[in-house]
């Protein structure tokens, strides 16, 4: 099962976390210690972020280290960046029509 990208970036703990992930690969212990929520927490997070395609892990012995995953990153990247053209297209249109009547 697939999560909602959008659903999963709610949260501010979780964008916290992808913009964390945004400067480099970390581990659930360097994630806590800078957000102010218990590792346990993080856990949960990055699941949620896991199942909605935004994050992966890699094991590294004994500890798992969480990357953005880009793919998942780049569907989101490309749906915004469809919905601003498809905006900023109907503002254009809007906006010259309004200047042609006057």
């Amino acid at each position: 099962m697939r999560g909602d990208p959008f659903d999963a970036l709610g949260d501010p703990n979780r964008r916290a976390i992808v913009e964390l992930l945004g400067k480099g690969d970390r581990s659930v212990r360097e994630i806590a210690d800078t957000l102010p929520i218990s590792r346990p927490a993080v856990s949960r997070h990055l699941r949620l972020l896991k199942t909605a395609g935004l994050v992966v892990e890699e094991p590294v012995g004994t500890r798992r280290i969480y990357r953005l995953h880009d793919e998942g990153v780049d569907a989101v990247r490309r749906y915004l960046e469809q919905v601003w053209r498809q905006a900023a297209a109907r503002f254009t249109l809007v906006a010259e029509n309004t200047r042609r009547k006057r």
